[in-house]
């Protein structure tokens, strides 16, 4: 299979982009990077603003919000999807647990496509709804 397929095949499964057509995702995997980062980099701090999104291929990672843990993330995980969307600060602090292998959005590119294909951007928006309201749920129980 190549780097490319396996591409692909990783962006099926993530959830953000489950419901997109083969297109969109061919499209989606043209614009993504392969990054492999080093146990312990902190990808992305609260606080601070974002410009890209990165989906976890290999590894694990820490997520916390106000020195608290609030998950451990793992392959097919979406890490500061809401900067795809958004300029505003980051809500939570990711600390890489091992060695990990990311693929890499950035906002730029990812506006021109949810431009250029307005089911991407339906897909985005819907996805990151259920997100919030099970986030909601789970706060308020």
């Amino acid at each position: 299979m190549s780097p490319r397929d396996q591409k692909l095949d990783l962006l099926a499964g993530v959830p953000l982009f489950v419901q997109l057509g083969k297109r969109e995702l061919q499209r989606v995997g043209q614009l993504a990077d392969v990054l492999d980062l080093p146990a312990g980099r902190v990808l992305m701090r609260q606080g601070e603003r974002g410009a890209e999104a990165m989906v976890i291929v290999e590894g694990r990672a820490n997520v916390e919000r106000d020195g608290s843990l609030l998950y451990e993330a793992g392959p097919g995980d979406v890490l500061g999807e809401m900067a795809l969307l958004s300029d505003r600060p980051r809500i939570a602090t990711v600390t890489l647990l091992t060695d990990t292998r990311l693929l890499v959005l950035a906002r730029r590119e990812f506006d021109a496509l949810m431009t250029e294909m307005p089911s991407v951007r339906a897909q985005v928006m819907e996805n990151l709804a259920v997100r919030l309201m099970a986030a909601e749920d789970s706060a308020t129980h």
